[in-house]
């Protein structure tokens, strides 16, 4: 006979050989796994418990990294700078990408910092480019011309007047690109501007003497100037070199052909170290006219003479306790003594006519709406006396000092007489 199968919803039920469970095993067992849980929430509660008793350490930790990873970060940082023109500025204003570009294109650019840099790169490499953007005019006519011996061409951005009379090549400024003039035409039999085409002269600078290229309307100056030996070129503008500028129109082109001629371009930009240095540097003493050392001389004496002649009528400093209460009657002296010194008659005479016809409107009960017409014809009922000598007495317009004080007696009596009938 075959034993019938277990039904599998049949609880499987122990044989006498297996070890029967006990009573407290299965909770021992839940107990087991409850233990294992409550580490790990008791790891997170002390976890979130050191944070809280030490917080300030922890923000103060986090803001170091924070401030280390910065400051690596920036020194692993390729190193750049905001110098107009500089090779190694990325900005609009920069030089970098040119600088790329003649590299990619088999020619060493060499940054150089300083004059003396600048001539012994030259020296090392005979026929080099000097590309030279002297924005401040830091180099004297000595220093140019040692620069323009060593170099094979000579490549001016900019340049100013002094720097143009120290070449001395016949190349002059002439102004600057019209602000209605966008494009400039090359019109010139150049090779390099022809092949570059229009370029932009927005902010430009013309230049006359030699050959011209991009020249305006109606103009013989160009924003491009070559002398006939090709020793030097002109550029009157930064936007035919610079990042913001190089690709549009024919900036691109013109700047390759202009400095890819030789396998080196030695970049000078002079700074402030090269004006220190310069032997010509001027003080004020020689940048002075003659007349300004008998000038200078003469102006301290006349200001001493003034601080002599104001400083007397000032007179001794007086120093008084505060509040300071003044009389009355020291006020009145001290305004006339300023009416007297500065021969205000017609302002004295208007203030003491305005006194007397407010005492006398006062005296006379006439009311603070009256008119002066209404006090003198009130005054001339008051003493019997005709209208016309009151008004003539009160408007009178004394001329003299003298005759000014004794205009101001004669209205204090009758100012008198009003009060005593």
């Amino acid at each position: 006979m075959q034993k019938p199968s277990p039904d599998p919803l049949t609880p499987k039920l122990p044989t006498s050989g297996a070890p029967e469970a006990q009573p407290g095993s299965a909770p021992a067992l839940r107990s087991g796994s409850g233990s294992g849980s409550g580490s790990g929430a008791g790891a997170v509660s002390g976890a979130r418990a050191w944070l809280r008793r030490h917080r300030g350490g922890a923000a103060i930790g986090a803001a170091a990294a924070v401030g280390l990873t910065v400051v690596i970060s920036t020194q692993l940082a390729p190193r750049g700078d905001s110098l107009p023109l500089s090779v190694h500025n990325a900005g609009p204003g920069g030089a970098r990408a040119v600088s790329e570009i003649l590299g990619r294109h088999g020619v060493e650019v060499q940054d150089v910092e300083s004059f003396d840099s600048a001539t012994a790169a030259l020296a090392d490499r005979p026929g080099a480019t000097l590309l030279l953007y002297d924005r401040s005019g830091f180099l004297d006519q000595s220093r140019l011309d040692e620069l323009t011996a060593s170099a094979g061409r000579v490549v001016l951005v900019t340049p100013r007047l002094g720097t143009l009379k120290a070449f001395d090549t016949g190349i002059s400024q002439a102004g600057v690109v019209p602000e209605s003039t966008a494009l400039l035409e090359p019109g010139c039999d150049l090779t390099d501007p022809a092949a570059a085409g229009a370029v932009s002269g927005t902010g430009g600078f013309l230049y006359d003497g030699g050959t011209v290229c991009f020249s305006p309307p109606g103009s013989t100056a160009g924003l491009l100037a070559r002398t006939d030996d090709g020793g030097l070129t002109v550029l009157g503008s930064t936007a035919l070199l610079n990042n913001g500028g190089l690709a549009g129109h024919g900036h691109a082109a013109l700047a390759l052909r202009t400095l890819g001629g030789s396998e080196v371009v030695v970049w000078y930009l002079p700074g402030l170290g090269d004006a220190a240095a310069a032997e010509s540097t001027q003080t004020l003493d020689d940048l002075a006219p003659d007349w300004v050392a008998f000038l200078g001389p003469w102006l301290v004496f006349v200001a001493v003479l003034a601080i002599v002649w104001r400083g007397r009528r000032l007179g001794p400093l007086v120093f008084e306790p505060l509040p300071v209460v003044v009389k009355a009657v020291e006020t009145a002296e001290g305004r006339a003594r300023l009416y007297q010194d500065s021969h205000a008659l017609d302002r004295a005479r208007d203030n003491l006519r305005a006194g007397t016809l407010v005492r006398l409107a006062q005296a006379l009960r006439v009311g603070s709406q009256a008119t002066a017409d209404d006090v003198v014809q009130a005054v001339a009922r008051h003493l019997g006396r005709p209208v016309r000598d009151i008004s003539g007495l009160i408007q009178e317009r004394p001329g003299t000092a003298t005759r000014l004080v004794q205009w101001s007696q004669e209205l204090d009596k009758l100012e008198n007489e009003v009060r005593t009938r």
